[in-house]
């Protein structure tokens, strides 16, 4: 990835990090899960996640506190999460169907729109207990 080349030495180390996780993780986690490649200090990975953030290469998720490597740079705004409150996966999701859906809300309301973060909490597929007797 080319905007991965072109980070600080920090940067770099958390965006491969957060690419590494399974799960959201805090500065907290990657704090710990960089100390023995010379990451020490919390002010150092709010740095680097803030560089990550205004990339485009991550995102917070807001209701965890937590930052999650984008799973599609080239995307524009309008993305969102399905966040699984039994095993903690979160799905990132965008497209222009939810890019539309937000500007027309946004419009309805006589709101300028600038930036938007939808976050879905439920159970995800492999936690959802199978539906039965479900006609539909």
């Amino acid at each position: 990835m080319a905007a991965s080349r072109a980070l600080p030495k920090n940067a770099s180390l958390v965006h491969k990090f957060l690419r590494r996780q399974d799960a959201p993780a805090s500065a907290y986690q990657i704090l710990d899960g960089l100390r023995d490649v010379g990451i020490t200090a919390p002010p150092t990975v709010y740095r680097a996640l803030d560089q990550l953030v205004a990339r485009g290469l991550a995102h917070r998720v807001e209701s965890l506190n937590a930052f999650v490597a984008c799973s599609d740079p080239d995307h524009d705004d309008g993305n969102g999460f399905a966040i699984c409150t039994d095993c903690g996966s979160v799905t990132e999701f965008s497209g222009e169907t939810v890019r539309k859906a937000l500007g027309d809300i946004a419009r309805c309301q006589g709101f300028a729109l600038d930036h938007a973060t939808i976050e879905l909490q439920g159970l995800c597929s492999s936690c959802r207990p199978a539906e039965v007797g479900n006609n539909a």
